[in-house]
This record gives C-alpha cells, structure tokens and sequence, in this order.
C-alpha cells in the first residue's frame, strides 16, 4: 500500500472507495489492488 501525501489521484480511478481506518484515511481499489494507497 502506497503512503502518499494525496490521495487525489489514487481516489479518481475507477473502482476506488474512501474510508477511515484506526485515524488513517485509506483508498481501497477492489479492481486493481495496485492503486491501494493511505495517508496519514
């Protein structure tokens, strides 16, 4: 899973959902778990 500063890009792929982890904001891509990132 990538650490990125922004999730802008990671989030506008298609396939891609926006949620809350344990304080950390995380973008699961069930399509392509490539693109699978979190920030904070």
């Amino acid at each position: 899973m990538k650490v990125r500063n922004s999730l802008r890009s990671l989030k506008a792929k298609p396939g891609s959902v926006v949620t809350r982890r344990r304080g950390r904001q995380v973008v699961i891509n069930r399509k392509n778990p490539r693109w699978n990132g979190r920030q904070g």
